[in-house]
């Protein structure tokens, strides 16, 4: 007997699934999450035919979702009579995975936000708001690296501290070639991966923070796991702001 037709947006575990508009560029563990989000209870074959992932390559993701607490397995609650054998088992979200898949809403208006900025003011309209947007956070930093004097160095472990405050988990590390600013959380990622002058803006920030010419290596906006700056020793003179940005995507 066919499952009756589920409710728009929402299907049963066993019965077909209707399609969904996933973007492509997000990572397979956020195409499950939003998957996941959309339909709920849904099995782990409908997962993967809607990504167009094998079984085993659905199962890892799962798998290492379920070992993060991102989501838990049920059992399908059947309706009615059932056939023989085990219920087929469901995945869902959890509470708090859910409650961070809110975040997302915002993002979600603030793309939209600058993109309705880029068509009615073009690129320097965004460049514009971006750096309107760090100015404050700059402001903030500056007043807690007050003590730290004037070698790039000592400003960016202090810098460090400050981004950490502001949930950036940044740290700062001396390499052969100078120092080294890492921050490992971006609260603006998604919508930076569209519109780098986020990045740029905030870069400069660092430069102006630091006061010395800055390369920026990595970002988690391009998909490189931590937001990563380079902080030459010796200070460079310069009219402005210096701020070179060095990808190292292959």
């Amino acid at each position: 007997m066919k499952n009756a037709a589920a409710p728009s947006g929402h299907q049963s575990a066993t019965g077909p699934v209707a399609a969904s508009v996933v973007p492509a560029d997000l990572s397979t563990r956020d195409r499950v999450t939003q998957l996941l989000l959309e339909r709920g209870a849904t099995t782990a074959g409908q997962l993967g035919s809607a990504l167009g992932l094998s079984p085993a390559a659905i199962r890892r993701h799962l798998d290492a979702m379920l070992a993060d607490g991102d989501v838990e397995a049920r059992e399908q609650v059947v309706r009615g009579s059932r056939g023989r054998g085990r219920p087929a088992r469901v995945f869902v979200l959890t509470e708090a995975a859910r409650v961070r898949c809110g975040t997302h809403h915002y993002d979600n208006i603030a793309a939209a936000a600058l993109r309705w900025i880029a068509r009615t003011g073009g690129s320097p309209a965004v460049e514009a708001f971006a750096a309107e947007q760090v100015s404050a956070l700059e402001e903030r930093c500056r007043a807690a690296m007050e003590d730290a004097g004037d070698d790039p160095l000592a400003r960016a472990e202090a810098l460090a501290g400050a981004l950490t405050a502001e949930g950036y988990a940044a740290n700062a590390s001396t390499i052969a070639s100078g120092g080294q600013l890492c921050q490992h959380h971006c609260p603006v990622a998604h919508v930076a991966a569209e519109f780098p002058q986020l990045c740029e803006a905030e870069t400069a920030v660092i430069s102006r923070l630091v006061g010395t010419h800055v390369q920026r290596l990595a970002t988690i906006a391009h998909g490189d796991g931590v937001c990563t700056t380079h902080i030459p020793t010796q200070p460079r003179a310069q009219s402005g702001n210096t701020v070179t940005t060095v990808r190292t995507d292959r």
